[in-house]
């Protein structure tokens, strides 16, 4: 007799072990943005016109001769091709007949986009242009996306409000916010704080760049000097995101758009691997079985930082992402020895 399907998701402890020089999650952190030597990367950008007459750059990385599946790659906060992970993970996927390629959000790519808006955490819009864009193009090609950081909270998202999507065969996302107000909290606290000031300067400055030629007065009655002023996520979500994207407040923006509150509702195959001693986020962040739909599985791993997940040796470091997401897309897709499709040009 055979067993009854499983009614909820499952929570799995991670095989990733933490070297004893990187037990810091500080450490796990860090190091794979500032010391870790990037792999070498060819790709190739493509702008996309979106629906408002705005665009969002395209990266596509290496081709192969015969396309045996694609991997979507969706950055993190002020993320982009150059970001350490979205490079390392396109160059380490780039194999096996697989297509890699990586959508930027509005303004994300080195050029300002044209509307007042940008992106946010549950931002589907775009992402879901994209996905049926390349759906479109490829439509014989199975494909499954990676989402890091704010990308993996938006792509749980997208796939809980569309639990009936066909653009994708599998999902994994990587050190997601999935309670944006908890992680709004956790990361205005310690040595956190230079992370969230690091990322709030760039969010900053390109919001500056953006006032030279849009009047945010007219909008959200918003200054130059009240940009300067924001020290903390909260401030910017509060006067920023939350207005010029439809929120009441910041709170109600984090509410609607927590991952967390969609993990239920998604029906394709999806991996969520998560550190808890993430710098970004606090323990009340990891969902219980119970609230995953059946097909959803939280990896959990008591060290790794954010987006880290460092192994090996000091001298001959490694990245333990890059060898669990391929194992995962493996499963997923087929290879280029066993299937593969004639690759359309981009």
């Amino acid at each position: 007799m055979s067993k009854p399907a499983r009614a909820h998701g499952k929570i799995i402890k991670s095989s990733f072990t933490v070297p004893g020089w990187a037990k810091n999650r500080h450490v796990q952190t860090i190091w794979p943005r500032f010391i870790q030597k990037r792999l070498p990367l060819a790709y190739q950008m493509e702008r996309l016109t979106l629906p408002d007459d705005d665009f969002v750059d395209v990266a596509w990385g290496p081709k192969p001769q015969e396309t045996a599946g694609i991997v979507v790659l969706f950055h993190g906060l002020e993320g982009s091709i150059k970001s350490h992970y979205a490079n390392d993970m396109m160059a380490q996927l780039s194999v096996n007949g697989w297509q890699v390629v990586m959508m930027h959000y509005r303004g994300c790519s080195g050029v300002p986009n044209l509307n007042a808006r940008a992106y946010h955490s549950g931002e589907t819009g775009d992402p879901s242009f994209f996905l049926e864009w390349l759906s479109d193009k490829f439509p014989r090609i199975p494909k499954v996306a990676i989402g890091f950081s704010l990308g993996g909270n938006m792509l749980l998202k997208l796939l809980g409000e569309n639990p009936a999507q066909k653009w994708l065969q599998a999902a994994v996302a990587i050190s997601s916010p999935l309670k944006l107000a908890e992680c709004a909290k956790s990361i205005n606290h310690g040595f956190s704080r230079v992370y969230q000031k690091y990322l709030l300067n760039s969010m900053k400055s390109t919001l500056r760049q953006k006032m030279e030629y849009i009047d945010y007065r007219k909008l959200i009655q918003l200054t130059k000097e009240d940009v300067d002023g924001m020290t903390s996520f909260t401030q910017f979500d509060e006067k920023i995101t939350a207005p010029l994207h439809g929120f009441e407040d910041a709170q109600d923006y984090y509410e609607k758009c927590s991952a967390y509150h969609f993990l239920s509702a998604i029906h394709c195959r999806t991996l969520v691997l998560h550190s808890i001693d993430d710098p970004f986020m606090n323990h009340l962040i990891v969902p219980k079985e119970e609230e995953l739909a059946r097909n959803v599985t939280v990896e959990l791993s008591e060290r790794g930082g954010h987006v880290g997940f460092m192994q090996g040796s000091v001298f001959n470091p490694r990245v333990w992402l890059h060898e669990r997401v391929k194992q995962f897309v493996s499963e997923v897709l087929p290879t280029d020895s066993t299937c593969s499709y004639s690759s359309r040009s981009y």
